[in-house]
C-alpha cells in the first residue's frame, strides 16, 4: 500500500498545480516551490500510508456482521423482498425527476443523433468522408443507439407527439437502470453483505441526484453503463462460483455484444477483461473461446460489413488521437517559434496549423480535433507522427503537461466539470421538432440546484467525485494484491479499461464517461468486502 500512498500524494500535488495554474509551475516553477512540494509530498505520503494501512487492516481483521437484521422494516426490504422493494423505493424517490423533466433531458450529442435519424445533416457528417452524401447517419455515435432513440422519436411522431416518443425512451431507460440498481441490492443479499452497506447503497441510489438525472438523460452512456455493471457482476460470479454454463455463456454473449454496440470503444473493454478468464477457468476454455468469439465476430461483421453496405460512414480516426493532438497543440502554443516551416506544413495537412495555438484548450480536445483534415492520408499521418515524435524529444515537458491537463480530474478529487445535464437543449426545437419541457419550471429549478450543489457537500459529495471514485477502485485493486486474491482482480478489469479510456478521451473530468464505474461503486465495494470475508473464512478452515 506504500506504492498507492505515493500515487495519491503525487495526484494531489500535481492535480492542485494544474487546477490552479494549468501547468506544473507550482511544483517546478522554482527551487523554493519544488522544495515546498517535496515537503508537502512527504506529509501526504505519511498520511495516506497510515490511512490506507489502517483501513485495510480494519477490513482484513474485522469480521463484518452478515447476520440478518432484527429490524422488521430492514428484514422486509432486504431479506424478504431484496429486489422489488428497492425497485419501488428508488422509483418513488425518482418520480419528481421523471415528472418534472418529462419527456427527457437532451444534450448536444443525442440532439444531433435524432436529427441524423430524420435525415438532417449535422456537423458529424463533415467529420469523415461520407460513403454516400445522401446518408446522414454516421457511426460517430453508435448506430444502435441512434436507431433506438430516433426510432422511438419517430414512433412518437406517428402517434401524434414527438415528446411521447422521447418519453417512451426515457421511461424504459429509467426502469432498466432502476432494475439494475435493485439487482445489485439483491446480489448483495447473495453475498451476505452487511445490512448497513445495503441500506447505504439504497440511500445512494434513491437520493443522490446524479442517478435520476442520468436516468432521464437520453445519452448513450447510460445504457452502456447498465450493461457494463451487469457484466462486472457476472465476471465476479463465474470466478467465485465457477458456474460458467452454456446458459451463463449466453448471458455473457448478449452483454458483451450490447457493450460493443452502445459505445464504439466498448470492444476494448471486452478485449481487456474477458480474456483474463482463460487464466482462472482453465477447464472452461472451450466455452470461454466460443463466448468471446461470438460477440467479437458479430461486432466486426456489423461495423465492417453491414454498416458499409448500408452506406453508413464510420467514425473518424481523430476520435482516438486526442492525446497526441493536444500535445501538438500545446507545443505549438508554447514553442511555436521552434516549429520549422516544413514541420508546420506537415502538421497543417492534419490539424490546420494557422490557428492551432489559439484553438488549444487544456481541458477539452474538441476545438483542436474539430479541424482535423478528413482527407488526410495514411502517409500524412505517418509524417505527422514523425514530427510529433521529434518534437517530443525537443520539449518532453510540454507533452507531459498537455496530457495531465486533459486528464488530471480523473485522479484528483478536488475538481468538477461537465457533471450532469438538466438545461433545456433547443437544438431539436430549432430543427423543427416539437420537443419541450412541461410547465414545472420551478420544480426543475429546485432539482437542478440540488444536483449542481451536491458534489460540493462535505463528505457525501465524494459519492459523485470522479477522482475519489478512481481512488477507491485503485485501493480495492491494490488491496486484492496485498491479500493475494489475484484471481478476483479480473472483476475490476472493466473499471481499469474505463479509466484508461477516460485518459484517452477528449474531455477532462467528464462524468458521463465514468458512469460505468461511478454507478458501480456500491456493488464493487460489496464484492470487495465479500472477498476479504472469504479470506478470513479460508484462514479459519485451515
Amino acid at each position: 500500500l506504500r506504492f498507492l500512498a505515493i500515487l495519491f500524494a503525487l495526484f494531489l500535488i500535481i492535480g492542485y498545480s494544474f487546477e490552479a495554474k494549468g501547468n506544473a509551475s507550482l511544483i517546478f516553477g522554482s527551487w523554493l516551490k519544488f522544495s515546498i512540494s517535496i515537503i508537502v509530498f512527504i506529509g501526504y505520503y505519511l498520511f495516506f500510508n497510515w490511512l490506507l494501512n489502517s483501513v485495510y487492516n480494519y477490513l482484513d481483521s474485522k469480521k463484518l456482521n452478515p447476520k440478518k437484521s432484527k429490524n422488521k422494516v430492514m428484514t422486509f426490504i432486504f431479506e424478504k423482498h431484496p429486489f422489488i422493494m428497492p425497485f419501488i423505493i428508488i422509483l418513488i424517490c425518482w418520480l419528481p425527476y421523471i415528472i418534472s423533466f418529462y419527456p427527457g433531458i437532451f444534450s448536444p450529442d443525442p440532439s444531433f443523433q435524432v436529427q441524423q435519424f430524420f435525415g438532417i445533416k449535422t456537423k458529424y457528417s463533415d467529420y469523415s468522408i461520407p460513403l454516400d452524401p445522401k446518408v446522414t447517419i454516421t457511426n460517430h455515435h453508435p448506430v444502435t443507439h441512434t436507431f433506438l432513440l430516433g426510432g422511438l422519436a419517430y414512433l412518437g411522431q406517428a402517434l401524434g407527439s414527438f415528446n411521447l416518443g422521447i418519453f417512451i425512451y426515457s421511461i424504459f431507460q429509467t426502469l432498466t437502470l432502476i432494475s439494475l440498481l435493485a439487482y445489485t441490492i439483491y446480489y448483495m443479499k447473495k453475498l451476505n453483505t452487511p445490512s448497513i452497506i445495503r441500506l447505504i447503497s439504497l440511500f445512494i441510489y434513491a437520493f443522490v441526484p446524479v442517478f435520476p438525472f442520468y436516468a432521464m438523460s437520453v445519452v448513450k452512456d447510460v445504457y452502456f453503463a447498465i450493461f457494463v455493471i451487469f457484466y462486472l457482476i457476472q465476471l465476479f460470479d463465474v470466478i467465485k462460483y465457477n458456474n460458467l454454463t452454456w446458459a451463463k455463456a449466453s448471458i455473457f454473449i448478449i452483454l458483451m455484444l450490447l457493450i460493443t454496440l452502445f459505445r464504439n470503444n466498448g470492444i476494448y473493454l471486452i478485449l481487456m477483461s474477458f480474456p483474463f478468464l482463460f487464466l482462472v477457468l482453465k477447464k472452461k476454455r472451450r466455452i470461454l473461446l466460443v463466448t468471446l468469439l461470438c460477440p467479437v465476430i458479430i461486432y466486426f461483421s456489423f461495423t465492417h460489413l453491414l454498416l458499409p453496405a448500408l452506406k453508413i460512414t464510420p467514425g473518424s480516426i481523430r476520435e482516438v488521437l486526442s492525446i497526441p493532438f493536444q500535445q501538438t497543440a500545446r507545443y505549438v502554443k508554447e514553442y511555436g517559434n521552434d516549429v520549422k516551416a516544413d514541420e508546420q506544413k506537415i502538421i497543417d495537412q492534419v490539424l490546420d496549423y494557422h490557428d492551432l495555438a489559439t484553438r488549444y484548450k487544456p481541458n477539452i480536445a474538441d476545438p483542436v480535433k474539430n479541424k482535423y483534415n478528413k482527407y488526410a492520408t495514411k502517409d500524412d499521418l505517418i509524417k505527422y507522427f514523425g514530427v510529433w515524435f521529434k518534437q517530443f524529444w525537443c520539449h518532453p515537458g510540454v507533452y507531459f503537461e498537455a496530457t495531465i491537463a486533459n486528464t488530471y480530474g480523473y485522479f484528483y478529487p478536488d475538481t468538477h466539470n461537465w457533471y450532469i445535464y438538466h438545461n433545456y437543449d433547443s437544438r431539436l426545437a430549432k430543427a423543427g421538432f416539437d420537443y419541450h419541457y412541461n410547465s414545472l419550471a420551478g420544480v426543475r429549478e429546485i432539482l437542478s440546484g440540488y444536483g449542481e450543489v451536491f458534489p460540493y457537500l462535505p463528505l457525501i459529495g465524494l459519492i459523485v467525485n470522479i477522482g475519489f471514485g478512481t481512488w477507491l477502485c485503485m485501493f480495492i485493486f491494490i488491496s486484492l494484491i496485498v491479500a493475494k486474491k489475484y484471481r478476483y482482480l479480473i472483476y475490476l478489469t472493466p473499471v481499469i479499461s474505463l479509466i484508461l479510456v477516460c485518459m484517452a478521451s477528449p474531455v477532462n473530468t467528464y462524468f458521463r464517461y465514468t458512469l460505468g464505474y461511478m454507478f458501480a461503486l456500491p456493488i464493487i465495494i460489496a464484492i470487495f468486502i465479500n472477498i476479504l470475508q472469504e479470506k478470513k473464512e479460508g484462514k479459519r478452515n485451515v
